[in-house]
Formats: structure tokens, C-alpha cells, sequence
């Protein structure tokens, strides 16, 4: 039997969307600061020649700057204000939460509530400035020994490198905390997601010069198609899929009144870790590569050979990125939901499994389920993402399995977040339809 939830998601008209005005108006605030983030990724840093550096850009086709260049919306390849787009945010994040399990001082500050998210919130910025200008510095190196892409080297363009880009990071940072807290959805997500849908237009061209062209015959262009189409379909079963557990409260009697008795379930999702194990993958394998493009003539020959396997496509990466994903999958599981903590909590609000004793048998049976969901979600991500590199055409090259996810995700829970709202104003109709009829009564 659906829930009230449900029956009010089915009855949704857009006489009931015409209402909602603050969903409107968040609406509205959303796509006028991803407008914003989009107008940064097209305003250029100071020192660069535009030609050499499309020339370096095409030779690192597959590469770590093409992937990060796809997550930025192509701020990298234009050298922008806002190249590093919002990735040491993430990385900064994802450092805090580690440390959280490693420090049990920054653990006792998750649980205090509301004050202690916030100076996590605050050492999580602090964390992005550092890393975004550690990276930016990085940058800053790496493009003076490339041809001829920087002007003038020197100190200069390295400062001015570190504070342009590490000042668009922040930008690019308060920007989606306003759109999270002000808009609709995860604002850090909806801006990778802006980024990656703002160059279909550039791969559909590119799919339809080649098919005009001959490069790609019907056959192929009807695979690629029909491809994405399953792809996308098995991104959204997945990531809707859980494995649910069901818990029960124990009955209370608190004066003449009995409290307690309900059931409820605890959902276990079959991907826990969401992208996280993809870029972090991609990362670490595509870093040797890129840093030989960058210094290619004093390496050795035999560095060369070794680094020439680690390029997609090749059996070596391939595997690797499979291994890679499959670890930090089961890793950043274990780190975002510790069965111990999950059993304590069901402990000290008096839930327990059936049929399983509370505390530590709890923990270990939620740690063996979400093993096993753990398996089937991590070979999903490996599959999601091996599965444009075996295309072997650079389009597939480009937009990866990655992307596909990142966009998949970012709009289901975004439409999710939608019709929470609309159903919240929908409830609000019934509560003054109810408060009317008493008042006439």
C-alpha cells in the first residue's frame, strides 16, 4: 500500500507547482548562481597564450587535466579564473571525514549538533584554501615547463597563478553553500553538474560531424545511443536500489498511555560511496601521466615505458582502475557508515533487529550485510566507469562513466528534493483546508 507520501506524489499537477512560490523562488536563486559559476569558467587567467595552451590540451586527451577539465565545466581548458572548480572543497571534505575516525577529538565535535557542524564546516574551508592553493602553486610549475603556454615565467605569474585561482575556489565554494542553503539541492553538486551538461552541445557535434563525415557509421552511432540509454538505466536502479533492514521499537507504558510497538527499516544503499571511489581512482592513476607530459624531456626512457602503460585503454590501467575503485569503494563505506556507531544509535533510541541481540551482535550483522551490498555496488562503479574506456573513441574518452554518474545522481536527488517541497506545500493546503472546516464548524 503506498504511503501518504506516495498518494500525494501521484495526485501532482502543475496547478500545485503554480503555487509553491517559494519553490519557485528557489528555483529561480539556483539558476542564477549556477549562471554565475558558469560566467567564471569563461573569464581567463592572467599570463597564459590561449594557442599553446589548446595545443596542450589536446595532447593530454584522456589524461588527469582532461578529467578534471570535464568536472570543471572546461574551465581547465581555458585556463580560468575558476579551473580548479570546486575539487579541493571535495578533497578537503573527504580529508575531514577520515580524520574524524583517526582523531577522537574531531569525532566528539560531529556529535555535539549544530555547533560542532559548523566548526567542522569552518576547519573544512580552511582545509580548501589550503589545498586550492597548494594545487593552484602546483599548476602555476607545471605550465611554465610546457612549451611556450605561460608568457612571462617567474614568481610573479606563480603568485598571481596561486591567488587568482585559489580566490575562484572559494567563490566557487560560497556559492554553492548559498545554493544549498538558499536554492534546491546540493549546491557543490548542481555546480559539477552544470559544468558537465554545459558541454553536451560540444559532444553531440562532435558525435554528428563524425557520423557526417563517415568517421562513424549509423551502426555505431545508434550503439553509442542506445548505450548511454542503458548505462543510465542501470546508473538509476542501482543508485535506487537498498537493501532494507527492518527495525522495531519496544513497547512503553508511560502513565495510562503505551508508547512504542512501531517498526521501521533501515535502509543499507547498495552504493554508500557514491563518485567518490571513481575521481579518487582516476587520480592517482592519471597523475604519473600527466606529470610525464610535463617534464617528458628529462625523463629517463624506462620511466617512459612504464608510464605509456599506465594510459586508458591499456590492460595495466584498466585493471588497476578497477582494483582502485574497488578498494575505496569498501574504504569510504566503511568511514561514512561504521556499523558500530549505527548500532548504538538504534541501542540508545531502543531499536533493535529481530532476532538479533543489541550492541555488538547488531554491529556485526550490519557490518555483514552492508559487506555483501558493498561487493554489488563496487562492481557496479567499476563497470560504470570501464565501460567508456573500452569504447575506444575519444567522445566515450571524455564524458566517462564518471560524468554519467555524477549527472544521474545530482537529478534524482535534486527531483527528489522537488517533490519534497511540492508535497510539503500540498500538506500545507490540507492543514488550512482542516483548519477551515473546524472554524466553520
Amino acid at each position: 500500500m503506498p504511503s501518504a507520501a506516495e498518494q500525494l506524489a501521484q495526485n501532482f499537477n502543475f496547478s500545485n507547482f503554480g503555487k509553491a512560490t517559494e519553490l519557485r523562488q528557489r528555483l529561480l536563486f539556483t539558476l542564477g548562481a549556477l549562471i554565475v559559476a558558469r560566467l567564471g569558467t569563461y573569464i581567463p587567467m592572467p599570463g597564459i597564450d590561449p594557442a599553446q595552451l589548446a595545443q596542450l590540451m589536446h595532447s593530454q586527451t584522456g589524461g588527469v587535466l582532461d578529467v578534471f577539465n570535464v568536472l570543471a565545466g572546461g574551465a581547465i581548458g581555458r585556463m580560468a579564473i575558476f579551473a580548479l572548480g570546486i575539487m579541493p572543497y571535495i578533497s578537503a571534505s573527504i580529508i575531514m571525514q577520515l580524520m574524524t575516525s583517526v582523531f577522537p577529538e574531531l569525532d566528539t565535535l560531529k556529535k555535539e549538533g549544530e555547533a560542532g557542524r559548523k566548526i567542522m564546516n569552518q576547519y573544512t574551508r580552511y582545509g580548501t584554501v589550503g589545498l586550492a592553493a597548494i594545487q593552484a602553486f602546483g599548476i602555476a610549475i607545471g605550465l611554465e615547463h610546457t612549451g611556450n603556454v605561460v608568457m612571462e615565467a617567474g614568481w610573479f605569474f606563480r603568485i598571481s597563478t596561486v591567488v587568482t585561482l585559489t580566490s575562484g575556489t572559494i567563490l566557487l565554494m560560497w556559492i554553492g553553500e548559498q545554493i544549498t542553503s538558499r536554492g534546491i539541492g546540493n549546491g557543490i553538486s548542481l555546480i559539477i553538474f552544470a559544468g558537465i551538461v554545459a558541454r553536451f552541445p560540444a559532444y553531440f557535434g562532435q558525435v554528428f560531424e563524425s557520423a557526417r563525415t563517415g568517421a562513424m557509421s549509423p551502426l555505431a552511432v545508434m550503439t553509442l545511443i542506445v548505450g548511454a540509454i542503458g548505462l543510465v538505466t542501470l546508473i538509476v536502479f542501482v543508485e535506487r536500489a537498498q537493501r532494507r533492514l527492518l527495525v522495531q521499537y519496544p513497547k512503553r507504558q508511560v502513565g495510562n498511555r503505551m508508547f512504542g510497538g512501531e517498526s521501521s527499516h533501515l535502509p543499507l544503499k547498495l552504493n554508500v560511496s557514491g563518485v567518490i571511489p571513481p575521481i579518487f581512482a582516476s587520480s592517482i592513476l592519471l597523475m604519473p601521466t600527466t606529470v610525464a607530459t610535463f617534464y617528458a624531456q628529462s625523463m629517463p626512457d624506462w620511466v617512459r615505458t612504464i608510464v605509456s602503460y599506465l594510459t586508458p585503454g591499456r590492460w595495466v590501467y584498466e585493471s588497476l582502475y578497477a582494483l582502485l575503485i574497488i578498494f575505496f569503494a569498501f574504504f569510504y563505506t566503511s568511514v561514512v557508515f561504521p556499523p558500530d556507531e549505527t548500532a548504538e544509535n538504534l541501542r540508545k533510541y531502543g531499536g533493535f533487529l529481530p532476532g538479533i541481540r543489541p550492541g555488538k551482535k547488531t554491529a556485526e550483522y550490519i557490518d555483514y550485510v552492508l559487506t555483501r551490498t558493498t561487493v554489488i555496488g563496487a562492481l557496479y562503479l567499476a563497470v560504470v566507469c570501464l565501460i567508456p574506456d573500452f569504447a575506444r573513441s575519444e567522445i566515450a574518452l571524455s564524458l566517462g562513466g564518471t560524468s554519467i554518474l555524477i549527472m544521474v545522481s545530482v537529478t534524482m536527488d535534486t527531483v527528489a528534493q522537488i517533490q519534497s517541497h511540492l508535497i510539503a506545500q500540498q500538506y500545507e493546503g490540507l492543514i488550512k483546508k482542516a483548519k477551515l472546516r473546524g472554524a466553520r464548524r
